[in-house]
């Protein structure tokens, strides 16, 4: 269980939110947050349908990560992404960090009892991509080399998003509009997650007040939320990386999609470090070799 305690107990704070369309540069990118992806008639809460957007100061037509941050599809804060997206921007590639609606967590907290369930969360990221590409011409970056990531909670969306093409087919685009994707220490079989939770000892509660509060109450819905079910469907170059408290749960998906035949994704393991580890030292670190890794794979890719 210590694998799916940890993946969860990295939920971060809830965010205050900052002042709308804030712009910031240093010289060798440029920040524009708090950009509504949604039409205001759409708005279902305001302070979450928004995305930051990170610049390279020069060139243009380069590549775009999407980026969902985690926190168990409850905690999810765009800003706390940000000093990952100007690693990236520096390096010549644009950022943009999507907020979504959350979840309830009774689990960490009783008095967030409301939220929304599957699917509206990659619904939300669908809108959030579409807004992207309609406007990429306004950004600078190449519409036809957008990148999908995300860690932990953002690293299930966004294998979802590229698998299922339900979400994108319904914001009038498809995977193919795809260039790649890049989940990282994610959970992607809904159904072996909620049994985790249902057969442990000690949390065994968790399967209600936090995986059906995210997904529904049935085996028909853990399953429809899962990027497993959608592995026939995978046709764009993948790359997953896991950390050691995550790496069951992408070896099962990994070995799923082995199993399809295809062949056009990476599997990267880092036995080395733990979930928040991971995510600090891609965020924080100066150097990182496995931030490299991702870098790398999206100018290859491109």
């Amino acid at each position: 269980m210590k694998r799916v305690l940890t993946y969860l107990l990295f939920a971060v704070e809830l965010f205050c939110v900052p002042a709308r369309g804030q712009v910031s540069s240093d010289g060798s990118f440029k920040e524009i947050r708090d950009l509504l992806y949604v039409d205001k008639v759409e708005i279902k809460n305001d302070s979450l349908q928004r995305l930051n957007v990170i610049l390279p100061s020069e060139g243009d037509n380069f590549p775009l990560l999407i980026w969902i941050g985690g926190g168990a599809w409850s905690y999810v804060n765009r800003d706390m992404e940000m000093d990952l997206g100007r690693r990236f921007a520096s390096r010549g590639i644009a950022f943009a960090s999507v907020g979504h609606r959350l979840s309830s967590a009774v689990w960490k907290d009783p008095t967030l009892e409301s939220g929304i369930k599957h699917p509206e969360h990659v619904k939300d990221v669908a809108s959030a991509f579409r807004w992207l590409y309609e406007r990429a011409s306004r950004f600078g970056y190449d519409r036809d080399k957008i990148f999908v990531g995300g860690y932990s909670s953002g690293g299930h969306l966004a294998a979802l998003l590229g698998m299922d093409s339900t979400y994108l087919n319904e914001v009038s685009l498809s995977p193919s509009n795809i260039r790649g994707m890049i989940p990282i220490a994610g959970a992607y079989d809904i159904l072996d997650y909620y049994e985790g939770f249902l057969n442990s000892e000690t949390n065994s509660s968790m399967a209600e007040t936090h995986v059906k509060a995210v997904f529904g109450e049935t085996k028909n819905d853990f399953l429809a939320a899962s990027p497993t079910e959608y592995t026939l469907h995978l046709s764009i170059p993948m790359l997953l990386i896991s950390e050691n408290n995550t790496y069951n749960y992408t070896r099962l998906f990994a070995d799923k999609l082995r199993a399809t035949g295809y062949r056009d994704f990476q599997v990267l393991h880092i036995h080395r470090m733990e979930h928040g580890e991971l995510w600090k030292h891609l965020s924080y670190d100066t150097k990182s070799v496995y931030r490299d890794f991702i870098i790398n794979f999206i100018k290859i890719s491109s």
